[in-house]
């Protein structure tokens, strides 16, 4: 595995969050919207401001985030944090394997390929 950081998803204020983590702790934000990216005319035109990836960085924390942008459920308690794995297609599938064992599968969306990576929703 080559890393394993915090991702946040926030409702809506994404930007100002890590905006606000910058004035407590330094740092630096790269974000981009929906519109900025390759998968605009993917997304319905109400998501277009909102944020699909940020990463935030100081001397103290670094870690992930974005706007929530699945289409059918809505941010809850216990679903607006995860974590980013990095690997292989391989050792991604493997460690996913694990932590579905149990899971609902009602909430649980598979392990596929992604325009930043593999992921699940």
């Amino acid at each position: 595995m080559k890393e394993f950081t915090p991702y946040l998803f926030f409702n809506g204020n994404c930007a100002e969050a890590l905006n606000f983590y910058g004035s407590c702790l330094g740092g630096t934000s790269d974000i981009t919207k929906v519109s900025d990216s390759t998968v605009k005319d993917q997304m319905p035109k109400e998501m277009q401001d909102k944020i699909l990836y940020a990463h935030f960085k100081s001397d103290v924390v670094e870690f992930s985030a974005s706007d929530w942008l699945h289409q059918t459920r809505a941010p809850k308690q216990g679903n607006t944090i995860c974590l980013y794995i990095g690997g292989t297609y391989e050792e991604l599938k493997a460690i996913f394997s694990k932590l579905a064992e149990g899971a609902d599968k009602t909430t649980l969306d598979p392990l596929f390929k992604a325009f930043l990576g593999y992921t699940v929703h």
